[in-house]
């Protein structure tokens, strides 16, 4: 097995990456309206959130699925 996820937009993306990139496209609060989990809602930092989506999957499939979402819009709008 080679390892190589072609077509995998996540492949190689860290979650600090991700989680930067909505915050500055979106920012704090379109962030915790669209997901509404307390680290982006009630006083959000990178370092605090990346601790609650590191221990909870369902919150980071969420995070990935938003980024997902961006990539697919930003790619649509650029055409």
């Amino acid at each position: 097995m080679s390892g190589a996820q072609p077509g995998n937009p996540l492949h190689g993306v860290t979650l600090e990456a991700i989680l930067t990139r909505l915050v500055e496209h979106y920012g704090w609060e379109s962030l915790g309206e669209r997901i509404a989990i307390r680290c982006f809602t009630h006083d959000p930092s990178i370092p605090s959130s990346l601790k609650f989506l590191r221990r909870t999957p369902w919150a980071r499939e969420k995070v990935e699925s938003l980024y997902l979402y961006m990539l697919r819009t930003q790619a649509r709008n650029s055409e």
